[in-house]
């Protein structure tokens, strides 16, 4: 009996098939978890590259008006849409926003302010879904993105 279990300790035969049955596994969860991770940086290196687009676009032409902001809205989603249509969740929504003098917050609406200098601001809002392959098996939920993104485009003196 000790005869057989001292072979069986020294043989070496098959070792490399329980190594790599025990490794691949490992290594196959980590590629693909590698793969997602860089799908999940790529899209959010996307949405902030749209809202600078868009940022570009309303210096170059100010959105003071509804239907300028309704223009840049469109233009954002559309530089956002991927290829196939059916996985598309982003929603773009374009704002005015201004400061009073040297606040630092935003208000929704000029008439907030009542004198000094008034900063006209589009605020672009943008927003999108991922859902990761681990979600299918019951690990984890759905990643959201939002990137926001104000704006200057001129200032005015209120008297």
């Amino acid at each position: 009996m000790m005869r057989i279990l001292k072979q069986l300790c020294t043989d070496q035969r098959g070792t490399m098939v329980i190594e790599t049955a025990i490794v691949a596994p490992v290594l196959v969860l980590m590629s693909l978890g590698a793969f997602q991770v860089s799908s999940l940086v790529a899209r959010q290196s996307e949405l902030d590259s749209a809202a600078a687009e868009g940022g570009a676009i309303a210096i170059a032409s100010p959105p003071n008006t509804d239907a300028k902001r309704t223009t840049l809205q469109q233009v954002i989603a559309t530089s956002l849409t991927p290829a196939a249509p059916a996985v598309n969740n982003v929603t773009v929504t374009v704002t005015g926003a201004y400061r009073c003098n040297s606040a630092t917050a935003y208000v929704t609406a000029s008439t907030s302010c009542t004198s000094g200098v008034i900063s006209n601001f589009v605020k672009i809002y943008i927003t999108d879904t991922y859902t990761p392959a681990w979600v299918e098996y019951g690990i984890g939920s759905n990643i959201t993105y939002r990137t926001t993104r104000y704006v200057e485009y001129s200032q005015s003196d209120v008297p």
